[in-house]
């Protein structure tokens, strides 16, 4: 194929990313980077570093469509970033000297985590449980928007979560994938956070993540913009889709649907890494 059939094709791919990562709040990543190096025979790293690229395009895409319908917590995120940035720069400074095929094990392993988190099924907190201490002090519990209402919710174990997000940043520099899985691991498992809330706050942070690992990737010439550029436009656009389509959606449909996806997508990653396919 040719250069503009290689770029649409990517393009293409890379909207079905962005919508599915922005409504679960894992990121594109999750989706492109194994279909680049799968699909279309891309080096792993650059593939991470197309990721990465997109990442903030689209959290910046969807997360202002969230913050303006009132589902993220900026207060959370910007207090959780301090972890995840710090780590994102260890994973980056780690993947540049990674073989391939450890990285693409890693990775598959990273998914199929991605798609159990996607489907767990967490009980309710009873309401009138005492939130953390720690998020009444910083002003971390709100609420958002359930139909016409404004549904209260109460942050919990924020020192778990910050811990976690430290992990996060870390496979998110290592993966290029934003590490939404374990961001939402750390919001919705860990602290308590209702899901759309958790997916829209991820959204926000992925983005600020990616680019403290971003700089890396590109002083060591891993961002090719004949590849960067279709992969951002695709997962922007996707992202945005995302993110109009999340207010109505039926939260476990999209949870079901994305597990499937990625758990494929996980088991090819790690079979191809011991095989040396990739």
């Amino acid at each position: 194929m040719n250069a503009i059939e290689f770029s649409l094709l990517i393009g293409a791919a890379s909207l079905l990313a962005g919508f599915l990562g922005s409504l679960t709040g894992l990121g594109g990543g999750v989706v492109i980077v194994p279909v680049l190096a799968l699909l279309f025979k891309v080096d792993i790293h650059y593939a991470i570093g197309a990721s990465l690229v997109s990442v903030i395009a689209t959290s910046s895409g969807s997360s202002s469509a969230y913050v303006r319908k009132g589902f993220s917590n900026m207060r959370i995120g910007l207090l959780l970033e301090i972890a995840t940035t710090t780590g994102a720069i260890l994973g980056a400074f780690l993947a540049t000297g990674t073989p391939t095929g450890k990285i693409a094990v890693i990775f598959g392993f990273a998914l199929l985590l991605s798609a159990a988190i996607s489907v767990r099924h967490r009980k309710k907190q009873a309401p009138d449980r005492p939130g953390d201490p720690l998020a009444t002090r910083l002003r971390l519990n709100a609420s958002y928007p359930v139909g016409e209402t404004m549904e209260p919710y109460q942050v919990r174990r924020v020192p778990l979560g910050f811990g976690l997000m430290f992990g996060a940043g870390t496979l998110s520099g290592l993966l290029g994938i934003g590490s939404g899985a374990v961001k939402v691991l750390a919001l919705d498992e860990a602290m308590m956070i209702p899901f759309k809330v958790s997916t829209a706050t991820s959204n926000f942070m992925i983005g600020v993540t990616a680019a403290a690992s971003a700089g890396i990737y590109l002083s060591r010439g891993y961002v090719q913009p004949a590849i960067a550029m279709p992969v951002t436009l695709g997962v922007l656009a996707g992202s945005l889709l995302g993110a109009q389509f999340l207010v109505r959606a039926r939260t476990q449909a999209i949870r079901i649907l994305f597990a499937v996806v990625i758990a494929a997508l996980g088991i090819e990653m790690i079979y191809s890494g011991f095989t040396g396919r990739l």
